[in-house]
């Protein structure tokens, strides 16, 4: 097999969308600059926060006019990020991005509503995909009944995607996305909850269409933070019929020998911002992995013990997937080659999408970000991803 052929996408959440026109303003400022820069076509992975979704449906003209002014530009696409429902740069967003989760209402009204937005956005012949929270966030209360609330949501969903399909002729496939410190963190996890999600919709008999429309979206990223094999992770998925929709093309921080890496952790104290949550795990000698929720200058700069003295840590804080390094930090690029070659042996060609929404929020970029940078910064991304999905699909 090899990976997908269609157009490479970087996901656009990374600029603000809070209204259907600041996300063209996006589209117009940045998108089409980074496909020039590219050299070759360009599929917009689009973020389209509830408030916009709505925005487009609410009126039968708005979504087919979107989608010509979305091809006038060059552009197709192929896949959504439907992981943030509000406003994904408000000044705090942390934990909040979970809301809605997958026992509410709101997030599967949200959903169904961006799968008819991607049918009519969708090339002819092509198959769609959106991802998705990992059910819920950890650290909030559950009721007992919560798991088996997320099953129904999600089974509605396979079943409302279903009827689109017949109704359009597009297939488009859930992509839920493990994250740290989620209901659904490591592959074991992942696994387990896909078990259980079979078993309830063959007790519906309706086994074929969840499988055909629920599946994973594999962010590198996340599953590395983890300390997982990821060759080992996309491969247990494989092997369990668990379809892996979409991968995100993303890199964390790493800090090695923490103890003795006095820069290095003063770097990282760099990285310590307060919008988004950046969960870091340490490894331990014997192989145990420690968790704490978010990055903090206490944490980089005066550890506890058992942290201090781990020989690795990794912080979820997607950084650009073309660095080896920033600094006396590394980052899990090597878990990113060996992801993809792994990809690369699949039955099927998930969407491959570039995910670093971070570029606002790096250390050397919290005063502003300058259009040029941006753009170069994205350019420089899809052209290391292109060298690297090109020399799998030669070999």
């Amino acid at each position: 097999m090899a990976l997908s052929t269609l157009p490479l996408s970087y996901c656009t959440n990374v600029h603000p969308g809070r209204s259907l026109a600041e996300v063209e303003q996006g589209l117009d400022d940045y998108t089409c600059a980074v496909l020039a820069n590219f050299g070759e076509p360009l599929a917009a992975g689009l973020w389209l926060a509830a408030p916009v979704v709505s925005e487009l449906l609410a009126d039968a003209s708005r979504l087919p006019a979107f989608c010509d002014r979305l091809g006038g530009r060059g552009l197709t696409c192929h896949t959504l990020n439907a992981f943030p429902y509000g406003d994904f740069h408000s000044r705090r967003v942390k934990e909040n991005v979970y809301l809605p989760d997958w026992a509410d209402p709101r997030r599967l009204h949200y959903t169904i509503q961006c799968a008819q937005v991607l049918a009519a956005l969708l090339p002819p012949n092509a198959e769609g995909s959106i991802s998705t929270v990992p059910l819920a966030f950890k650290g909030f209360p559950h009721p007992a009944d919560h798991l088996d609330r997320c099953i129904d949501n999600l089974l509605a969903t396979a079943a409302a995607f279903d009827r689109l399909r017949q109704e359009t002729g597009r297939l488009i496939r859930l992509a839920i996305e493990p994250e740290p410190l989620c209901l659904l963190e490591t592959t074991d996890e992942t696994l387990q909850f896909f078990d259980r999600l079979w078993r309830a919709a063959d007790d519906r008999n309706d086994l074929q269409r969840a499988r055909r429309h629920l599946g994973v979206c594999f962010d590198v990223c996340h599953q590395a933070v983890e300390f997982e094999n990821v060759r080992t992770s996309i491969e247990a998925f494989a092997a369990a019929g668990v379809r892996l929709n979409k991968i995100h093309i993303t890199c964390a921080l790493q800090l090695d020998s923490p103890a003795e890496n006095t820069d290095g952790r003063q770097s990282l104290a760099r990285y310590v911002e307060e919008r988004y949550l950046h969960q870091t795990l340490a490894r331990v000698q014997s192989g145990n992995v420690l968790r704490q929720l978010d990055l903090t200058e206490a944490l980089a700069l005066d550890p506890p013990a058992e942290f201090r003295d781990a020989p690795l840590w990794r912080i979820h804080f997607h950084v650009p997937v073309d660095a080896e390094r920033l600094g006396p930090l590394s980052t899990t690029r090597p878990e990113l080659r060996q992801a993809l070659s792994a990809v690369a042996a699949l039955d099927d060609a998930p969407h491959l999408e570039v995910e670093t929404y971070t570029w606002e929020v790096l250390p050397d970029a919290k005063a502003a970000v300058g259009r040029e940078r941006l753009i170069d910064g994205l350019t420089r991304e899809l052209r290391a991803t292109r060298t690297l999905v090109d020399g799998l699909n030669a070999g």
